[in-house]
C-alpha cells in the first residue's frame, strides 16, 4: 500500500512536470525540481529504484541530450506502466494493460506537447514492455527500463523517418498479430512475442513501400526454422541437443537472428540504398541456413569439427554434418528465392544471398568452435556473428560484382 502511494505522488510529479515544462525553463531548473521531488518520495515512501531513474532521466534532460518530449513521456510511461504492475501477474493479461497504459501516457502527453510522433510513441512502448518481461525479476530493473525506453524514443525521433499513419497501425496490427501466433503455437515466449513484434513493425515501417515483401521474407525464415525445430524433436531430446522449452524462442534468439536485418531495414529507410536491401536478404539467408543446419544437421551423424575435420560429438559448437550442410544451403536458397519472387532482389543478387547464407552457416561454426566452445560468449552471440558475418558477405559481393556491371 505505502508503494502505491509513492506511486500516486510520482504520477502528481509527472503530470505536474509535463504541464510546467514548456515553461519552466532552462532545462536544469526542471530537471532539478524532479531530482528533489523523487528524493523527497524516497525519503517517506521507499521509492529507491524509482527516485534512480527520476534522477538519471533528469540528468540526461538537465544537460540537453533529452528532449523535454521524451523525457515527460518516458516518465509518464514508467509511472502508469509501475501502476499497472502493483497487482498484476507475470502474464500476458497484465502486459495488456500495460501497453494500454504507456500507450495513454503516451498519447496524452504527446496531444499537450502538440507533437507528431506516432512512430517515436510505439517504439517507446515496444522497448518498455519488452524490457519489463526481460527484467521483471530484477529488482532493480526499472533504472534501465527508464533509460532504455528515453534512449529508443530519442533515436526514433532523432531519425526524423517520415511515415505513414496506416502503415504505422497496420506494422503494429500485423507485428503483434505475429508476435502472439508465435507465442500461442509455443515457438515463442513472452519476451519472444514482444521482439518478434518489434521486429516485424521495423521491417513493416522502414521498409516501405516494399515493408510486407520484407515481413514475408522474414517469415518464410520463421516457418522454416520452426518446422526445422520441430524435426525429429523427441529424437535431439533424447540426445540432449534440443532446444530449450519445447522449441520456443526469446529474445536472445529472436535479436541474434533479427537485429542485423532490422538494421538493414532502418538503413534502407533512411538512405535508400540498394546495398541495404542485399544485406537484409543475405542476414536473414544465413539465419535460415544456420537454423537447419542446427536442428536438422544434428540428425546427420557423427559431425567433424570444422577447424579440424575432427570428428566430435554430436551437439558441440563448431560441428558440421554433410546434411547440415546440405541443408543450410537449401535454406538460404529458399529464403533468397522467395525474396526474388516477391521483386525485392533481382535474379543477381538472389544468387549473392544463397552464397551469403552458406557463408553465414559456416560463420557460424567458425566462431563456435573458436569463441563459443571457449566461452568468450554463448549461442545467442555466434548466431549474431552468422547473420552479420552473412549480411557483410554479401554486401561485399554484391559491391565487387556491381563494380564489373555484374549484379
Amino acid at each position: 500500500m505505502q508503494r502505491q502511494r509513492g506511486l500516486g505522488y510520482a504520477a502528481a510529479l509527472v503530470g505536474g512536470a509535463t504541464l510546467a515544462g514548456p515553461y519552466l525553463n532552462p532545462p536544469w531548473l526542471m530537471a532539478l525540481v524532479v531530482t528533489l521531488y523523487a528524493l523527497i518520495l524516497w525519503r517517506f515512501f521507499d521509492t529507491k529504484y524509482l527516485t534512480y531513474t527520476f534522477v538519471a532521466l533528469s540528468a540526461l534532460y538537465g544537460t540537453g541530450l533529452l528532449p523535454f518530449f521524451v523525457f515527460a513521456t518516458t516518465l509518464a510511461m514508467l509511472v502508469l506502466g509501475e501502476l499497472v504492475f502493483q497487482s498484476g501477474a507475470d502474464d500476458l493479461n497484465t502486459y495488456l494493460y500495460y501497453i494500454i497504459s504507456t500507450a495513454w501516457a503516451g498519447v496524452l502527453v504527446m496531444a499537450y506537447l502538440h507533437e507528431r510522433a506516432i512512430l517515436t510513441i510505439i517504439f517507446g512502448i515496444i522497448a518498455a514492455v519488452l524490457l519489463k518481461v526481460i527484467l521483471l525479476r530484477y529488482e532493480d530493473s526499472l533504472v534501465i527500463e527508464g533509460i532504455g525506453t528515453a534512449m529508443t524514443m530519442w533515436l526514433i525521433q532523432d531519425l526524423n523517418y517520415k511515415a505513414d499513419l496506416q502503415m504505422i497501425v497496420a506494422a503494429v496490427i500485423v507485428g503483434f498479430t505475429f508476435g502472439y501466433f508465435a507465442f500461442r503455437a509455443k515457438t515463442a515466449d513472452l519476451s519472444g512475442l514482444f521482439s518478434a513484434a518489434l521486429v516485424g513493425i521495423i521491417l513493416l515501417v522502414f521498409a516501405a513501400p516494399q515493408g510486407p515483401q520484407w515481413f514475408l521474407i522474414m517469415l518464410t525464415f520463421f516457418i522454416l526454422g520452426s518446422a526445422a525445430t520441430k524435426y525429429k524433436y523427441e529424437y535431439k531430446k533424447r540426445i540432449g541437443v534440443e532446444q530449450g522449452r519445447g522449441g520456443a524462442r526469446g529474445y536472445r534468439n529472436v535479436f541474434a537472428n533479427g537485429i542485423v536485418a532490422a538494421a538493414a531495414a532502418v538503413l534502407f529507410g533512411v538512405f535508400q540504398n540498394p546495398v541495404f536491401v542485399v544485406m537484409y536478404v543475405g542476414s536473414v539467408a544465413s539465419a535460415a541456413a544456420d537454423t537447419l543446419a542446427s536442428e536438422i544437421g544434428v540428425t546427420g551423424g557423427t559431425p567433424r569439427l570444422i577447424t579440424t575435420f575432427r570428428q566430435v560429438p554430436i551437439g558441440t559448437n563448431g560441428g558440421v554434418t554433410v546434411t547440415g550442410e546440405t541443408v543450410a544451403l537449401a535454406g538460404g536458397s529458399v529464403v533468397s528465392v522467395v525474396a526474388m519472387l516477391l521483386n525485392v532482389i533481382t535474379f543477381p543478387m538472389m544468387v549473392i544471398c544463397i552464397i551469403a547464407g552458406f557463408v553465414g552457416t559456416n560463420v557460424d561454426s567458425l566462431v563456435g568452435a573458436t569463441f563459443e566452445n571457449r566461452g568468450f560468449w554463448g549461442n545467442a552471440g555466434t548466431n549474431l556473428m552468422a547473420t552479420l558475418g552473412g549480411g557483410i558477405f554479401a554486401v561485399a559481393l554484391y559491391l565487387a560484382l556491381a563494380g564489373y556491371g555484374l549484379a
